[in-house]
């Protein structure tokens, strides 16, 4: 047992990730140093686009979007059975957690994936990082359209809002563009190194979790959350979390994928992504009720983050053995 406890290792992704959570709810950051951070996360999430842009073959690029098959099962995951265990949620948890809070859990359903945190967890898990760079880029692409229609299809709101696609676009797709221009001349280097791949992946996310949290802590997101109201939200935010995992990886499997498209459909399917979210709800909501309806989106990202760390570093380690 003493051998154990001396061989044993801390996660630096997951200890970084909850130690970010933490911090960004204990310690007070004024507002323009949050700005800071944030300008920071954005700086970040472009240097991982860079490097896996350097690191990726332009021809495994090219194999990532042929597979239409496996893109079709992201979006279907993402736009069609989210949304579907959303709506079963909403309807049954709402006398459970409140008609705020499960509006919020139902608007979490409409969002689309995570980008930077999807690729960086199907890298980990030695994944089809190609096909994933494209599943997660253009899901978001797409949710800048789709998810407000969702919202009005849904929830029966106006005024939803587009705007963001600019963002995605610099920050994402161009330096992955500029990845793949310098790839042909630093491309072995990067792949002999792939620590430099990890250490930038797991920083981006830790450095994310954190801005997001800090942003989230000073708008006051969390001022309508009570002790009892938040622990059920948790349970039913995990229940589902849960559900989507088991149906990405299982329908993997019936879909007859191979291991590294799997890991894609898990990882890309199942996330959802608080930087959309949360510019999206205040255009989208009263803004008396935005806090509480930003909060299951903000606690499901935190939560999908620290599940899906323990599960890439699982079957990453499957891999290498």
């Amino acid at each position: 047992m003493v051998s154990r406890l001396r061989s044993f290792k801390p996660d630096f992704l997951l200890t970084g990730i909850v130690t970010a959570l933490i911090l960004g709810l204990v310690i007070p950051v004024p507002d323009d140093v949050a700005a800071g951070l944030s300008i920071a996360a954005d700086i970040g999430v472009a240097m991982v686009f860079l490097v896996y842009g350097m690191r990726l073959r332009t021809s495994e690029v090219i194999e990532g979007l042929k597979n239409v098959k496996l893109q079709g099962a992201v979006l279907a995951t993402t736009y069609v059975i989210f949304p579907l265990v959303g709506l079963a949620f909403y309807w049954i948890t709402g006398s459970f957690i409140g008609t705020a809070f499960a509006t919020g859990l139902l608007y979490l359903s409409l969002l689309p994936s995570t980008v930077q945190s999807s690729v960086t967890f199907v890298s980990i898990a030695r994944g089809d990082v190609a096909a994933a760079v494209c599943a997660a880029t253009i899901s978001n692409i797409l949710g800048m359209f789709i998810t407000p229609l969702l919202v009005l299809i849904f929830m029966d709101l106006g005024g939803a809002s587009t705007g963001g696609i600019d963002s995605v676009l610099l920050k994402l797709l161009l330096p992955f563009v500029v990845g793949q221009l310098l790839q042909p001349k630093v491309g072995e280097w990067m792949r002999a190194h792939r620590n430099i791949t990890r250490i930038t992946d797991n920083s981006a996310i830790i450095l994310v979790v954190f801005s997001a949290v800090v942003k989230a802590t000073n708008d006051g997101a969390w001022s309508s959350v009570t002790i009892g109201g938040f622990a059920v939200l948790v349970v039913v935010l995990a229940l589902m979390l849960a559900i989507i995992f088991a149906f990405t990886w299982h329908g993997g499997k019936l879909l007859g994928f191979a291991r590294a498209q799997k890991i894609v459909l898990l990882m890309c399917g199942s996330k959802k992504s608080l930087a959309t979210g949360l510019p999206m709800a205040k255009a989208l909501f009263d803004p008396a009720l935005v806090g509480a309806i930003a909060v299951p989106v903000i606690i499901f990202h935190q939560m999908q983050l620290m599940v899906a760390a323990v599960i890439a570093r699982r079957l990453g380690s499957e891999a290498d053995n």
